[in-house]
């Protein structure tokens, strides 16, 4: 199965919506489109605009993606890609890292922001 050609793109850290990440990456989010969690986002950086979304189950062993759709899509058949199964331990792992990437990443930003305001720039090389 092919995806449709450059149409996904990851899910934009700056402009998630969706709870804590944590609970978005374990199925608990807000039910932004109903049971299903997305997944990946379309490349524009709207997650809405054309996302994949995906069940996401998870037991103390594991976290398994299966049951994907393309909602704007209903009629495409995902049933052979997936499901997805990851031991519950490295996924935490990675989840840790994503959400520390992203708190450094909105920290990043916010200096950045906040040197603009107060007019400072780059120095200028000798």
């Amino acid at each position: 199965m092919q995806p449709a050609g450059d149409a996904y793109g990851g899910l934009i850290p700056e402009f998630f919506r969706f709870g804590p990440m944590q609970d978005h990456f374990l199925g608990r989010s807000t039910n932004a489109m109903g049971p299903k969690t997305p997944v990946l986002g379309c490349e524009c950086g709207e997650w809405g605009c054309w996302p994949l979304m995906a069940r996401i189950t998870s037991t103390a062993d594991f976290v398994t993606w299966d049951a994907f759709e393309q909602p704007h899509r209903k009629t495409r058949d995902y049933a052979a890609f997936g499901p997805f199964q990851v031991d519950r331990h490295q996924y935490d792992d990675a989840l840790r890292a994503l959400i520390l990437q992203s708190q450094l990443w909105g920290l990043t930003s916010a200096f950045v922001v906040a040197a603009a305001s107060a007019g400072l720039t780059e120095p200028s090389p000798p």
